[in-house]
């Protein structure tokens, strides 16, 4: 076994009678676990009082080599399935398995209650691959195997909380329409942003989408307009990105006759198309910056010029753009207009990419894996197709730097590969070996031949987090400082004050 040996587990009251020389406590099973089994790094859950658990990490110190880590983690009841799965899966989180480290995890289930064990089982059979092991003064320690896969769709409800912010945020929103309900979505931060965009399609203002790619950006820019007054009218699709750079400004403000070569005849752009509906500017971020300015007059006067007339038509539409590039970056980077950026960002939404839809992917695959049999049914020779458990938990461990668009057609691959009428793992692992790899980080990886500026990269780094989590967090400051591990509020303001305007 290649890497670092971590064991995870909670502290239990046998642990805590042993470290106070408690006789028919033993060693514990802890120490017990660490006498049988060499570990490079231990953390440790805890429900107890402080001075309780820093007492038995001193004393457990005494016994062991490796580094201890303790997590203190104040549970509402040792037995709440839902708030120990969350502490667990945040001290997992804390691991970042994607930053080069090779971890190999243990989960000791002895120590603690039966359903933090539960837990264990769940994690390490799902979502978090682990060594099992328990330990008694009869047995010994010995690794528990468990004869049947449990699929990670099993996890705990955990919004209660957020589902009741939810209801004080919607109070006074009239119901949610089909085009959002059709959105499939579980987790809060999915039902925050529903009920942000649902507010926004009430009003006629500019909305700019923010996410990565593969996030629903379309989607969400339907839903809206159908959503809004304007759905009567037409719903026009633009990708910035896919015009060529010399007919930009004729295909988004049209041309009129012989106004450059090759225009034998006038044509109306997309702006006069979209009249009386919505213009749906994907990938806006690609716009050159001479198209920028041209765009900023429509919004700001309400009407538009073709290539080659002296005469504005006015028109009436509602802008939604939308982009997967930090657009203060590009307006630091020159890329961007800020005026541009400030008339578009008059509702702006952040959808959360799927690796932070907890409780959303297992929902995703059975709607998906659904419309993929609906579409296909015609199709000579295919048979319907369900998933195995083996080939979703393979799913639900990937971390899909696609987001849902890499989701789907990962399904499809895998549904055309399945011979039988079943998705098996090895169909998955087929259909995941032809998808693009997330590319690496690169800020530890910077030469250092012709020399870098540290305090540069420093800071890029720090305003690259801030920006996010402001956005992610909607401007509040607590909920920043809470994402980014800072102290507060006041800690987050003086991060702000040193990095934004360096």
């Amino acid at each position: 076994m290649t890497g670092k040996r971590l064991l995870m587990c909670w502290i239990g009251n046998t642990d805590l009678k042993a470290s106070r020389g408690d006789k028919d406590a033993g060693k514990g099973p802890i120490r017990q676990a660490l006498e049988a089994r060499a570990f490079d790094e231990i953390v440790l859950l805890s429900d107890y009082a402080k001075p309780e658990a820093l007492a038995y990490i001193n004393w457990l110190k005494q016994h062991t080599e490796a580094h201890i880590t303790l997590r203190p983690h104040k549970l509402p009841s040792p037995t709440d399935f839902g708030e120990i799965y969350k502490a667990a899966t945040e001290e997992l989180t804390r691991l970042n398995p994607n930053d080069g480290r090779n971890i190999n995890l243990t989960f000791h289930l002895s120590p603690g209650t039966p359903a933090m064990a539960a837990i264990w089982v769940l994690l390490a059979k799902t979502k978090h691959p682990a060594i099992l092991i328990e330990s008694s003064r009869e047995q010994g320690v010995k690794e528990v195997h468990i004869p049947f896969e449990l699929s990670a769709e099993f996890i705990p409800i955990l919004d209660k909380q957020a589902d009741e912010a939810l209801m004080r945020l919607m109070q006074g929103t009239p119901p949610e329409t089909p085009e959002f309900t059709s959105i499939v979505h579980h987790c809060a931060a999915m039902k925050r942003t529903i009920a942000m965009a649902h507010r926004l399609a009430l009003r006629n203002l500019p909305v700019l989408i923010q996410g990565e790619s593969g996030t629903g950006k379309e989607l969400f820019a339907r839903a809206i307009h159908q959503a809004s007054q304007r759905n009567s009218g037409p719903f026009i699709t633009v990708n910035c990105g896919a015009i060529p750079l010399e007919l930009v400004d004729s295909e988004l403000f049209g041309h009129e006759k012989g106004a450059f070569t090759g225009a034998n005849s006038a044509r109306a752009g997309y702006f006069e198309a979209a009249d009386g509906g919505t213009l749906f500017l994907d990938e806006i971020g690609e716009l050159p910056l001479a198209s920028q300015v041209r765009l900023l007059r429509v919004l700001q006067e309400r009407e538009v010029t073709r290539v080659g007339a002296t005469k504005a038509k006015s028109i009436d539409i509602r802008i939604i753009a939308a982009t997967n590039r930090v657009l203060p970056d590009e307006i630091r980077n020159g890329r961007f207009r800020e005026d541009l950026y400030h008339r578009l960002a008059v509702g702006v939404l952040l959808l959360p990419p799927l690796r932070q839809r907890e409780g959303d992917l297992s929902l995703l695959i059975d709607s998906m894996l659904t419309q993929i049999n609906t579409e296909a049914s015609s199709q000579p020779g295919y048979s319907h197709k369900k998933i195995s458990v083996a080939a979703r938990n393979m799913l639900l461990q990937h971390a899909w730097p696609g987001n849902v668009r890499e989701l789907h057609n990962a399904l499809t691959r895998a549904s055309i590969w399945a011979t039988g009428d079943e998705i098996t793992a090895q169909d998955v692992a087929e259909s995941l070996a032809v998808t693009v790899a997330p590319e690496t980080e690169t800020v530890l990886g910077r030469p250092l031949e012709q020399g870098l500026s540290l305090p540069d990269v420093l800071g890029d780094v720090a305003r690259h987090y801030l920006e996010r989590a402001m956005t992610q967090a909607h401007g509040n400051k607590s909920e920043a400082a809470r994402m980014l591990g800072l102290a507060g509020y006041q800690t987050l303001t003086n991060w702000l004050q040193k990095y934004r305007k360096s």
